[in-house]
């Protein structure tokens, strides 16, 4: 069903619960107080039966039925739209799900249109019914109501994402290489819960001014302010995620930069001690590759080599040897080869 709650009140009581809303029509019209319509994801057909009855803006009614808005308020006459991003946090998941209610208020009616499972509207519903007297200022005191619970419910909000951003800064260190990922997606979830929060800071303030159609009591414009410290609030806390979490992933670019370097670091040193010997092995073959293209000279036994009849042939053969050795051995040695 897309009626959740549906009732009409008279100085701030409850006096007839319609089943249907063509009774609510009729019975507003006749006890001349206030329509409390709560819709839960209604189709065309019922929220046109509303905006009918109502003569709500079109275009405030299609932003209802399309969804996907922005936090704002817009005054239409007598009548203001007002567009809430409430969330909650999913600890199973450790994420923030983010809903949307749009609401209709004007002088002898409000209309919820709710669009996720928060905010809890019918604990909204009981607070109001339990203080008739402030309920009897009308539809703003309800739209009060709507605003405390939302900015209430970003409060256990803010705790996981406090929570979160601990978890991340005690994972830096610890070499994770998952932890960027989760700053990134911490990062893209604290951002939307701040496009959620701080434009609440315009629309309290505009609530508190007024319109000219309609202006708030005292009493309302202390509830609106109490609300809009909250949410103030809330907004340097969430702004501190921000701030850290771009710290941390700053931080976490320079220790995996550092743990590349220490691996560049490590790599040039193994390389260097393997080129150190190649070099010793490459001096050691060339010393004992020269006696050896000596003695593979000299064991042709070629008719025409005069040092085959020489009688010193033999003792130079290996002269040469050694004296290549040497000469060899002292020119890697000096090069530090060897």
């Amino acid at each position: 069903m897309a009626i959740i709650d549906n009732a009409v009140y008279v100085d701030g009581r409850r006096t007839a619960d319609p089943a249907s809303l063509d009774e609510t029509y009729f019975v507003l019209r006749q006890r001349e107080g206030m329509a409390w319509i709560g819709l839960y994801r209604p189709d065309a057909d019922e929220l046109r039966s509303v905006a009918e009855e109502f003569d709500l803006n079109s275009l405030a009614v299609e932003d209802a039925l399309a969804g996907h808005q922005r936090a704002k308020l817009e005054h239409y006459g007598e009548c203001a739209f007002l567009v809430l991003r409430p969330a909650r946090y999913l600890d199973d998941v450790e994420k923030v799900d983010f809903g949307e209610i749009h609401v209709f208020v004007g002088e002898d009616y409000v209309v919820t249109v709710r669009h996720a499972e928060s905010p809890d509207l019918a604990r909204v519903r009981r607070r109001m019914e339990a203080m008739p007297e402030f309920l009897g200022l009308g539809p703003d005191a309800v739209l009060y109501g709507i605003l405390d619970q939302v900015v209430d419910e970003y409060e256990p909000v803010a705790a996981g994402l406090e929570n979160d951003v601990d978890e991340i800064e005690d994972d830096l260190f610890d070499g994770d290489p998952e932890v960027s990922r989760r700053i990134y997606e911490l990062s893209r979830q604290v951002i939307t819960f701040q496009r959620a929060t701080s434009p609440l800071v315009g629309i309290l303030q505009a609530l508190m001014a007024g319109t000219p159609e309609r202006q708030p009591g005292p009493e309302l414009q202390d509830h609106f302010r109490d609300v809009l410290d909250h949410v103030l609030r809330l907004n340097e806390r969430v702004a501190s995620f921000r701030a850290l979490l771009q710290n941390a992933l700053a931080v976490n670019a320079a220790l995996v930069a550092q743990r590349q370097n220490d691996e560049m670091r490590k790599l040039t040193e193994s390389s260097i001690a393997q080129n150190e010997q190649v070099k010793r092995i490459s001096s050691w073959a060339a010393i004992l590759f020269a006696p050896t293209l000596v003695g593979t000279i000299y064991g042709m036994n070629f008719r025409t080599m005069p040092e085959l009849d020489w009688i010193f042939g033999y003792p130079m053969a290996l002269s040469l040897m050694v004296a290549l050795g040497i000469g060899l051995y002292w020119t890697f040695k000096r090069n530090r080869w060897i």
